[in-house]
């Protein structure tokens, strides 16, 4: 029999992965490697690179220990080739191994390159995933909108999860609406389950600090879980602790609360150290059990069933150009504040100092706060990509496309969105308590100490009046910015051309 190498990436790291089922582990050899094309395609935060070099030599280790011959190459080793590709052929070349069996990456980039390997590879599908390439395909066949919802609809079909039968439990598919509420007067969970470093995970603290020190993030303290049963007690204590008032607040943003009754599981899913059917279960469970609001438990569900899988669908049946897009025509710089410096504008340095200290903010602060600031201002979608891929832990690309090129920035002309998500610093001071610590007034609509997404909020419908006047969403904001007075747009649309030519002058907004 011919020996094959297994190649198993930075997340992918599922005891259940195809590549490892089809292989035989009496004659195969598993390839793990920690590369420099893979932590510089992006300047990746150093946490992430950490957890995900953390959590590969602990899954390196563990295959091991269950029979399985391992040839794992860390970054510093001396005989590091430098990209998979490249560990791959000097394996190979070391075992006498003529072919690579892979469960298929999460990026065009990746699968492309090996694709054109010099070497026999066999790209297994990645059935983790709920939804095959080929049934997402199908749903979407012949559709005129690929709305979420209605797939999310036949992944509660498909799993069971909170069903009655061929019904929804409680009646309805979504609470959404109960889903919504203010940040409260206070937080009474004590954040997601931390972890106190092993000497695995110390040895690459020390790595990644030699070695990306400089980048944006702060790497220590560092407490994510790095193995499979540290994930699931994390799940657990997410469960018992924050579940409960996590559909309340899901939306909600607070000062100096970086978690509120967010699960934070996201980067152990997305990495393989949980399974998202598995985590769905347990909240299931909870809600069945009576300890969770149905309204909690569905928005939970419905996030990973629902939104996760949908972009992941859009990503793979969109093809490798959608990360490309830019139909709004956007391309101003990003600003120097997204990557830390000074502004003015407490909700956006809320979110990117969060950010940096945890690799983490919450869906409505990418949304709602840097997205929409990046759409109203009409930053380069490819450069905020960018950004959202190098500053959050559970970014990869398949994550991130969907996201951030069409549910953020309408860049895709509205194959995830139906409208593009913009608002006035209204919503955000309706949601948070950031407004109050803020420079800016987002009562005054104009002069010196207006909200700058009370300016920009106009100029962006105004700018794109031409695209989204006849959109059935829309219409009620064309008509209330008609029935201004003449002289008011024009003072809107002047102080917001001002502050743009002060932001793109490098000042301080």
């Amino acid at each position: 029999m011919v020996k094959r190498l297994v190649l198993v990436l930075g997340d992918q790291l599922s005891d259940t992965l195809s590549a490892l089922r089809e292989a035989d582990k009496s004659e195969d050899i598993v390839v793990m490697a920690e590369v420099a094309e893979e932590t510089d395609y992006v300047d990746h935060h150093p946490k992430k690179i950490a957890l995900i070099f953390a959590a590969m030599r602990k899954f390196g280790a563990a295959l091991e220990k269950d029979g399985w011959t391992v040839r794992y190459t860390q970054l510093d080793d001396t005989e590091n080739a430098g990209s998979i590709v490249g560990e791959l052929l000097r394996r190979a070349e070391e075992t006498g191994a003529e072919e690579v069996l892979v469960t298929e990456p999460g990026e065009w980039r990746l699968i492309d390159k090996l694709r054109h390997a010099p070497i026999k590879t066999r790209i297994l599908s990645d059935d983790r995933f709920i939804a095959s390439h080929a049934e997402f395909e199908s749903w979407a066949k012949d559709r005129k909108a690929l709305r979420m919802e209605y797939f999310y609809r036949d992944m509660r079909r498909k799993t069971g999860l909170m069903m009655d039968g061929d019904d929804p439990a409680g009646d309805k598919w979504n609470y959404d609406h109960d889903n919504r509420k203010p940040a409260p007067d206070e937080v009474d969970a004590s954040g997601p389950m931390q972890f106190t470093p092993d000497e695995t995970v110390e040895e690459v603290l020390d790595l990644v600090e030699a070695r990306f020190g400089d980048r944006f993030g702060d790497l220590r303290p560092f407490h994510y879980a790095t193995d499979q049963g540290q994930a699931r007690r994390a799940l657990s204590h997410f469960v018992k602790h924050a579940l409960p008032r996590f559909g309340d607040y899901q939306d909600a943003m607070m000062e100096g609360q970086a978690w509120l009754y967010h699960s934070i599981l996201s980067p152990y899913i997305n990495i393989g150290l949980l399974d998202p059917v598995e985590v769905c279960r347990a909240v299931e469970d909870a809600w069945k059990a009576g300890d969770v609001p149905i309204n909690a438990a569905e928005g939970f569900i419905r996030q990973i069933i629902g939104w996760r899988e949908y972009i992941r669908g859009i990503y793979f049946l969109e093809g490798p150009e959608y990360a490309q897009r830019n139909a709004l025509g956007h391309d101003r710089a990003l600003p120097a504040f997204f990557w830390g410096g000074e502004t003015r504008m407490n909700c956006v340095s809320q979110a990117v100092s969060q950010t940096r200290e945890h690799g983490y903010a919450h869906h409505i602060q990418r949304l709602m706060v840097t997205g929409n600031f990046a759409l109203l201002s009409g930053l380069d979608p490819q450069e905020l990509q960018a950004w959202y891929m190098a500053s959050y832990i559970d970014a990869f690309e398949w994550v991130m496309s969907a996201n951030v090129i069409g549910m953020s920035q309408f860049a895709d002309g509205g194959v995830v969105g139906s409208k593009p998500y913009v608002s006035s610093g209204n919503y955000i001071d309706r949601m948070s308590d950031y407004c109050k610590g803020c420079a800016y007034s987002v009562k005054d609509k104009t002069g010196e100490n207006a909200c700058p997404f009370n300016l920009l909020y106009w100029h962006f419908l105004d700018r794109h009046r031409d695209r989204f006047e006849e959109n059935g969403r829309m219409g009620n904001m064309y008509r209330t910015w008609d029935r201004m007075d003449e002289d008011r747009r024009k003072t809107v649309l002047d102080e917001a051309e001002v502050w743009l030519k002060r932001l793109d002058a490098g000042e301080t907004v």
